[in-house]
């Protein structure tokens, strides 16, 4: 049976091509040599998505500063990869309306193509086009939450028959996947928070987007577990014990004490112990951001105070329940509680972690319990940290022993107060991308040159990310490795 990490759906939104043959998207443009004899890996110019010329300004801009070859070759592939192969735009109703999907399987999970965007968002104000494919973005979360607040990920139309269809759990035929998980209703605020931030533009919190945020509220308060199990569960037949759920669907048993339950993490594994601590401090900052938005642009206070209530509620259940002692590291995060004094002692790779905190609002990177925490997940003390002659870097039970996520080596970078250690991460980055160019899901400690998923644009789009962040940070110099 497939799994989301080697899954290709063939067909739809005229992907089929590209779908059964990935490589194609990265076949080389017709440019000239580069300094070090790399050639660009983007698709030619005429079977790109989508082209925005603040980003393409932005490559032009910060290219020339990088001095490693490698590194600069690599920012310009992985920069733009969203927009030039993940994304389909149009409007519906008159509305702008974007389907991303997450690269090699042909479907729009509500976390990835949030954080595939989310780079492009500070340009939006030199760019009407890129704008107005954010908004698209979030008018067609929008639709997604109002679909089903539970599901993970989309298909553009209706699949009667899709890969998952006979899963155990309400499917319909527009859901890709119906796993449970806080953050993918978590990520679509925060992307509307700071777009309508950034850009003053208030035309995606329309009717359906209150609606949305309705049922928003309404699953996580199901989800605290106070009036029973709630309304979801999930099976599926299948010989991987993360991709189903225990106890007829509805996970282990835990202590109603405030906090949310979530089925699975955001790699799209079950959870052991229901109580997700990173996505519980994310939903917290997503909460007060929907409450600033009801107050200032949908004028709703009563449904600002009912968000507000409930973040403050999951915010002391955290303080209560999350925070624990561990032997070595003193107070810490743990990644999983189950309200009944049960911790689970790990972090995972994928977004949000217990590593990505500050990255998502949630925490200061100052903070003490975080820095005892990233010192925790950072070590041989964190189960799925992996080290070996290739690199070091956390991994998680999606692939497996020995096979570290890039993405955590950016969130490394990304939340790090000492230039040495992004210096290093950089390194890594660089020497790891088993010569492609471009950023994978995961790579093998001791051979980069094993690595799982050729097309993973959300990770491309990161390492980007995290370029133009130095960047304006003056710290382009750090790449010079």
């Amino acid at each position: 049976m497939t799994t989301r990490r080697d899954f290709i759906k063939k067909g739809g939104i005229g992907l089929a091509a590209i779908a059964i043959n990935p490589s194609t998207v990265f076949s080389s443009t017709p440019s000239v040599e580069q300094k070090g004899g790399y050639i660009s890996n983007r698709p030619p110019v005429a079977d790109r998505h989508f082209t925005s010329k603040a980003v393409e300004e932005t490559i032009r801009r910060i290219k020339p500063k990088i001095k490693d070859p490698k590194l600069a070759w690599m920012f310009e592939n992985c920069f733009p990869n969203t927009l030039d192969t993940t994304v389909n735009y149009k409007k519906t109703n008159g509305k702008p309306d974007t389907f991303v999907i997450t690269g090699d399987i042909d479907a729009m999970w509500l976390r990835d193509s949030s954080a595939q965007v989310w780079p492009y968002v500070q340009l939006t104000k030199s760019d009407k086009e890129l704008k107005q494919l954010v908004a698209g973005v979030i008018n067609r979360q929008t639709q997604c939450i109002l679909i089903d607040p539970y599901a993970n990920a989309f298909n553009h139309d209706p699949i009667p028959d899709g890969e998952w269809m006979k899963d155990k759990t309400a499917m319909k035929p527009m859901l890709h996947e119906r796993k449970w998980e806080i953050d993918s209703l978590c990520y679509p605020i925060r992307l509307a928070y700071h777009y309508w931030k950034t850009t003053g533009d208030a035309s995606v919190f329309d009717t359906d987007w209150k609606k949305a945020m309705a049922l928003v509220l309404q699953t996580f308060k199901e989800q605290q577990r106070k009036d029973g199990l709630g309304p979801y569960s999930f099976l599926r037949v299948t010989d991987r014990a993360l991709d189903t759920v225990p106890n007829d669907g509805y996970g282990h048993p835990v202590n109603p004490v405030g906090l949310i339950v979530s089925a699975f993490r955001p790699s799209d594994d079950a959870t052991t112990f229901g109580f997700l601590v990173p996505s519980n401090l994310f939903a917290v900052t997503s909460l007060r951001e929907v409450a600033e938005i009801s107050e200032k642009i949908t004028k709703d206070a009563l449904f600002a105070n009912e968000c507000k209530a409930l973040a403050d509620e999951v915010e002391t259940a955290l303080r209560k329940y999350a925070l624990t002692t561990h032997p070595k590291y003193g107070t810490i995060y743990a990644f999983e509680v189950d309200g009944f004094g049960n911790t689970y002692f790990m972090d995972d790779a994928n977004v949000p972690s217990l590593l990505a905190l500050p990255y998502l609002g949630a925490l200061d990177k100052n903070d003490p319990v975080y820095q005892n925490t990233r010192k925790f997940v950072l070590s041989s003390d964190n189960p799925y940290f992996f080290k070996g002659s290739a690199g070091e870097g956390i991994g998680g039970p999606h692939i497996g022993y020995d096979m570290i996520w890039p993405m955590s080596i950016v969130m490394r970078a990304m939340t790090s107060t000492s230039d040495d250690e992004i210096k290093m991460c950089m390194k890594m980055l660089r020497d790891t991308d088993a010569e492609t160019g471009f950023m994978h899901e995961s790579f093998n400690i001791n051979n980069p040159e094993k690595f799982t998923r050729k097309w993973f644009a959300w990770a491309n789009t990161l390492f980007g990310e995290l370029v133009v962040k130095l960047d304006s940070e003056h710290k382009i110099h750090l790449l010079n490795v």
